[in-house]
């Protein structure tokens, strides 16, 4: 690995100079490091680039890391990554992507990750995105991510992006199985001109299967973003989708929820609120002593943990 991607591994995925357990480095669209472990197989694709990762039934308390680094501008990275969770399993999978450019061209990375869980399986699915670099070329991440919920089956992902990426679309996708659930928590802040997109939409096949999505966003400078949520109730379900989004200085914000319910005990719920930060609220932590400029930071901080 060079210097780049072991300062990105730190920001991204948690890195102290070694992975415990399964691993897959991903350095400028090659393997940097890998590691199997008794219990998870991570092999490469035939045919396209990436990972076949196979979980095996039953597994508990181990974990899989599966960072991407781009360390230089000029670079197009693409990866198709899919994860099959055996029954029973209790994993989980860290997947932070982090790209750094200092010249004049893009670095991107696009990541394709699908997820198959068994019955009763259980991820927690954790995906850190930052761009660093100085140079003028956009740092791009757009990740795709499909999953698949065996009957009884529940996937949590916790997803972050708070710096330095200009531009990224990310589409989340899901069929969910009887007794699953899928919960996605996530915090995007934009600055300057960056531009961030949200598209998620699930399909709640399974009865009593349900989802839950909390998107809590920050729009500064003169960032972009957008954010769209369809639930989809085939059978008896509940769904509830939440976007609160805070605009700062001449940040833009768009949210468009929706709900499409086919069946009597279809329960959809979905919230959007976009505003200002209270002016009461600055002013209260000024009387404590801060500056305006740090309520700010204090109140924002508190808002995306």
């Amino acid at each position: 690995m060079n210097e780049i991607t072991d300062q990105l591994l730190h920001l991204v995925s948690d890195f102290t100079g070694s992975f415990q357990g399964a691993y897959n480095i991903r350095e400028d669209g090659q393997c940097a490091g890998r590691q199997s472990t008794k219990n998870i197989r991570i092999e490469s694709k035939q045919g396209l680039p990436g990972l076949e990762i196979h979980i095996a039934p039953g597994t508990k308390n181990e974990t899989v890391y599966i960072p991407a680094c781009v360390t230089h501008s000029n670079v197009d990275d693409l990866v198709y990554n899919d994860f099959f969770v055996g029954e029973n399993a209790d994993v989980t999978i860290v997947a932070g992507c982090g790209v750094h450019s200092d010249g004049e061209e893009e670095a991107r990375h696009n990541g394709i990750h699908r997820f198959i869980l068994g019955k009763n399986a259980r991820v927690l699915y954790k995906e850190k995105h930052i761009g660093t670099g100085k140079g003028n070329g956009s740092r791009t991440i757009d990740p795709v991510t499909d999953v698949t919920l065996g009957e009884g089956s529940y996937l949590e992902m916790d997803t972050v992006q708070i710096s330095g990426v200009d531009h990224s679309t990310r589409k989340t996708t899901g069929t969910l199985g009887p007794r699953s659930k899928m919960v996605v928590r996530e915090r995007i802040m934009t600055t300057g001109t960056e531009t961030a997109t949200t598209d998620f939409e699930v399909t709640l096949q399974g009865k009593d299967s349900g989802v839950d999505l909390i998107s809590r966003s920050v729009a500064r400078g003169q960032s972009h973003q957008e954010f769209s949520s369809k639930i989809h109730g085939k059978t008896r379900c509940t769904g509830h989708s939440e976007c609160d989004a805070i605009l700062a200085e001449q940040g833009t914000v768009t949210a468009t929820p929706s709900l499409d319910a086919s069946h009597v005990d279809a329960a959809l719920i979905h919230e959007a609120a976009i505003g200002k930060i209270a002016g009461e609220q600055i002013l209260k932590l000024c009387t404590l002593g801060l500056t305006e400029e740090q309520a700010e930071e204090k109140i924002i901080e508190g808002f995306l943990k």
